[in-house]
């Protein structure tokens, strides 16, 4: 039992080392990876699309 204790009071002392993200840093990051996955999201349905035409097209021939 001494270990688990030791264990959570270590955890609690490297929590309050962290450096949390202030407001506006964390909507700026948080805007940054929703662009990103939109975007990528949007690319992989373009390829996705163009594959599918293309193995389509193959297979009519």
């Amino acid at each position: 039992m001494a270990n688990i204790s030791g264990f959570f009071g270590n955890v609690v002392s490297e929590m309050r080392k962290v450096s949390w993200p202030k407001r506006k840093e964390l909507t700026r990051y948080t805007i940054i990876v929703l662009s990103t996955v939109v975007v990528m999201a949007i690319f992989f349905a373009v390829i996705d699309l163009g594959i599918s035409e293309a193995v389509r097209w193959f297979l009519a021939l």
